[in-house]
């Protein structure tokens, strides 16, 4: 893609300069156009610049993400594309790289490259729209699909069980997991944490898909019911939800899993805040349970841990390597066990 926008300093740079001159070609209503109106607003805050930016993405509706930034970026093969994005950062460290990708291209075909990229911990933002279904090939059911759910390809309801995105990356060892929806105002805040995180950043996306799987995620994203199913975490807070905070999880004593309880407030009955769960990202085992809950989502950091980067790692050992080495290729290739033909 050819970069547009003129060299400015990084305080200049709007959503704008990372704006392409494509037109955008999704159906009107798809949830993609809000994701990608977040992306272009984060990069400028985050201190990213057109030149030094790529998006890597797949095969999908969501992979045709590339074309609309003013950046550099690859359309790749499908679920290929933390594979591609690995081999950039190892070669090219100091650009900035964003996988876009979907739940049928991630986690079916995909599957065994993204796992690999999130257990090395590549400096990455991986970016997972999910629409539980699979929109660019007309509605089949998608590995995140629910059961029971009618498609084409499942003409009598799925019988798979779905897979939850979020728990496949804890599963994966990923030290930044993450997740947000489509029009949601605060997505741009769990993308700049993504990004400010040195290391592979998962972050789900609940993204609708208009024409085959329309309203998927209306209990959590509509303006009408969404309050009441949204649990924002912040670090060290204890966890509330609902319009004026009136709900909040509390740990059960008896089956250690998390439960939804009212929390007493003027004129409202119901537990103390104290007794209420306070969210800690460090903790792999509280991120699991908060990854699948019954009666609410859990949306921003479920989980972040440093750990050894692994592009920084692969570029040290190289260092060592060279530093070691004879510097005589000829006399390399002619020392050990040779011969001469005559």
């Amino acid at each position: 893609m050819t970069i547009t926008s003129p060299a400015a300093p990084a305080a200049t740079l709007t959503k704008k300069d990372f704006t392409s001159d494509q037109e955008v070609r999704w159906c009107p209503g798809c949830g993609d156009y809000a994701i990608l109106a977040a992306i272009q607003r984060t990069l400028p805050k985050v201190g990213s610049r057109p030149e030094s930016t790529v998006f890597v993405s797949g095969i999908g509706c969501s992979s045709r993400f590339p074309y609309y930034m003013n950046t550099y970026g690859f359309h790749t093969i499908h679920g290929r594309a933390p594979a591609i994005a690995t081999g950039l950062k190892v070669a090219r460290p100091e650009l900035d790289v964003w996988v876009i990708t979907g739940d049928g291209d991630a986690l079916s075909i995909g599957g065994n490259h993204l796992l690999h990229a999130l257990r090395r911990n590549v400096d990455l933002q991986i970016i997972c729209f999910n629409n539980e279904i699979y929109g660019l090939t007309k509605g089949q059911y998608s590995p995140t699909s629910d059961v029971g759910v009618v498609t084409p390809s499942t003409p009598f309801g799925s019988i798979d069980q779905p897979l939850i995105p979020v728990r496949v990356a804890l599963g994966a060892g990923a030290r930044v997991v993450a997740r947000g929806y489509d029009v949601s105002k605060k997505l741009a805040e769990v993308l700049e944490a993504a990004h400010r995180h040195e290391g592979t950043a998962f972050v789900e996306v609940l993204q609708n898909c208009i024409v085959f799987n329309d309203g998927v995620h209306e209990l959590v994203t509509s303006k009408k019911t969404g309050p009441q199913h949204q649990l924002w975490l912040r670090h060290g807070e204890p966890m509330r939800f609902g319009p004026k905070g009136e709900r909040g999880l509390r740990l059960d004593p008896r089956s250690l899993a998390l439960e939804v309880v009212d929390v007493a407030g003027d004129e409202r009955e119901g537990v103390p805040e104290s007794e209420l769960v306070v969210h800690d990202e460090t903790n792999r085992n509280l991120a699991w349970m908060l990854a699948d809950l019954a009666e609410v989502k859990a949306l921003g950091v479920l989980y972040r841990e440093v750990g050894p980067v692994y592009d920084r790692d692969v570029a040290a050992q190289a260092a060592l390597a060279r530093a070691q080495s004879e510097g005589d290729l000829d006399a390399v290739l002619r020392s050990g066990h040779t011969w001469t033909v005559t």
